[in-house]
Order: structure tokens, then C-alpha cells, then sequence
């Protein structure tokens, strides 16, 4: 949620109280923001609740968005395949948010990494674990969480540099003409739809490597490998080739393969802990749900 900017023609009254009329806000809160220096008039930052502002002056308040309350641990199911004193390895569940926010405030992975962590040392001064890569709510598999402020800014880099290697599985519709490729488009926010990314000529750079595993009825397995870290890019590079994401309902088509669910999970994950340099290799074996959809459609998954 961003911050609110109000900006108001002054009347020759107090500034706090043109302020608390405009906003509903009481003219306290108004004071508190004002104290703050959240307030302008005429460009300038204005502390005192008391200033007059004149007809020809425009006055301008900030609010600053609400801060979410502090998330609380949540005995919710997830598995661990790795945890030291730095970091953990889990694997989210499909349909699990990955932070509290507006209309999520509970159930999410950091609720259950709360309950479920051991020897948490916190983020930033908080009791919190540190999310170093995201996953959308429908996409199951590997994250990386950081114990500490120590391994969240090594983690970090180490993500920015390409120094950790991600590979997914993903179901996509039709049957690919390679066996392998790489797709180099920037994406951005939609211009058209800004709930959506696309393929944007002035977008960030975005690389993504492809492999195909086993092709099905009208449809094809990959093992894809990001080398960049784009909101939806597995699902927003896929559409671009005309070959979208099974199960996908934002990015694939309305008569596509049938499938229960998105048939995207991050599947492995390769990086040196930032501490001991020791190579930490992980799996997450495929979810049921997305083992049904592959049957469904003429792939078998032992062995996949």
C-alpha cells in the first residue's frame, strides 16, 4: 500500500485545522504528521500545527501507509529439507501466500517459518525470518530463508550476482519445435493491465533458459532455468512463445490443456552457504497435484 498525498488551497485558517477537514484525519493526528515533517506549504516543509496558510498558499500532506502488525507464528504444515543457524531450505505448498498483507494478514509462509525455524535471530531488529526470493501464491516449491541480517545481505547478493542457480518444472500447452532454448525479453508492468507483467521494449532484463523433458497430449514438460528473477517471468516468458503455462488463469489461453492446478513448481536449487562455502544442492519432488495433471495428460512421473 502506498503512502496518501493530500494537497489543499489554504483559507487563512490554522493549517492543522484545513488539514483535519480535507482529511478526516483529527487535527492531532494532523499535528503528529505535521511534527514529523510530512507537511508543505508552498514547497516548503512546515512543522507547526499553528501556521496560517494563506489563500494563494497550497498546503500538502503526506500519510504514510499503514505498517502491517508484527506476524505472529502459525502452526501450519511445511516441510524443511535443510536448516543451519543461517538459513533454511522449505518448501512452500501451493496456494500459500508468501507474506501478511491487506486481506492475508495470517496463513502465510512467513507465519509457519515463525513456528517452525529454529534459534530465529531476526531481520532488521525484528523477530522475523528473510524472504530472499519469492514465489507466486499458485507456484509450490523451493524457497531460501534467512535466519539472519548476516545471510539475508549474502544471500542477496549472492541472488543479484547469479550465483544461485534455480531450476523449474512446468507443464506448458502445445508441443515445442527445439528441445531446448532460451528466451531474452525484458519484462515490466503491463501498459495495458497493470495487474499483469508482459513483454515491455523498456522492461528489465530478463533470461530464461529451457529444456524439454517429455512431451504429452498437446502439451510438454521443461526444465526451465532463470537467470533472472522477474515477477512472473516463467509465466510471462512462456505466453510471450506462444507456449503459456498449463493451468495458467492471468497468462495462458481459455481453451488450453486440462489440469488441476498452475503446472509451475521450483524444483531445484544449487548455491554455496554464504557462510561455509559448502555447496547445498536441493529437490522438491513433484506435488501430487501437479503429478495428477502430467497423468492426465498422457506423461508419466515416476522418475521425473
Amino acid at each position: 500500500m502506498d503512502d496518501t498525498v493530500y494537497r489543499i488551497r489554504g483559507d487563512g485558517r490554522r493549517a492543522d485545522v484545513i488539514l483535519s477537514e480535507h482529511t478526516g484525519l483529527t487535527r492531532s493526528r494532523v499535528a503528529g504528521l505535521m511534527a514529523e515533517g510530512r507537511c508543505l506549504i508552498s514547497g516548503k516543509v512546515c512543522t507547526k500545527a499553528g501556521t496560517r496558510a494563506a489563500p494563494e498558499q497550497e498546503l500538502e500532506l503526506t500519510v504514510p501507509a499503514p505498517k502491517p502488525a508484527a506476524p505472529q507464528a502459525e502452526n501450519l504444515p511445511l516441510e524443511i529439507l535443510y536448516q543451519d543457524g543461517d538459513l533454511a531450505v522449505v518448501i512452500k505448498p501451493r496456494g500459500m501466500v508468501t507474506h501478511p498483507a491487506a486481506g492475508h494478514a495470517d496463513g502465510t509462509l512467513v507465519n509457519a517459518l515463525m513456528h517452525h525455524l529454529d534459534a530465529l535471530g531476526g531481520i532488521g531488529g525484528e523477530l522475523r525470518p528473510g524472504i530472499v526470493h519469492r514465489l507466486d501464491r499458485d507456484t509450490s516449491g523451493l524457497m531460501i530463508v534467512a535466519k539472519n541480517d548476516e545471510s539475508q545481505l549474502a544471500l542477496s547478493r549472492m541472488l543479484a550476482e547469479r550465483k544461485i542457480e534455480k531450476h523449474y518444472r512446468a507443464l506448458v500447452e502445445g508441443r515445442m519445435k527445439e528441445t531446448s532454448g532460451r528466451i531474452e525479453l525484458p519484462i515490466d508492468r503491463s501498459r495495458k493491465d497493470r495487474k499483469k507483467m508482459a513483454v515491455e521494449a523498456d522492461g528489465r532484463e530478463a533470461v530464461t533458459e529451457w529444456r524439454s523433458i517429455a512431451e504429452g497430449r498437446e502439451c510438454t514438460l521443461l526444465d526451465v532455468h532463470i537467470l533472472t528473477g522477474r515477477t512472473h517471468q516463467i509465466r510471462v516468458h512462456m505466453q510471450a512463445v506462444h507456449h503459456p503455462v498449463c493451468g495458467d488463469p492471468v497468462y495462458g489461453w481459455e481453451r488450453g490443456v486440462k489440469v488441476p492446478c498452475l503446472m509451475l513448481h521450483a524444483y531445484t536449487l544449487r548455491f554455496l552457504h554464504p557462510r561455509t562455502g559448502e555447496e547445498l544442492f536441493l529437490t522438491a519432488p513433484l506435488p501430487e497435484d501437479f503429478r495428477d495433471g502430467l497423468r492426465k495428460n498422457g506423461i508419466d512421473p515416476a522418475g521425473l
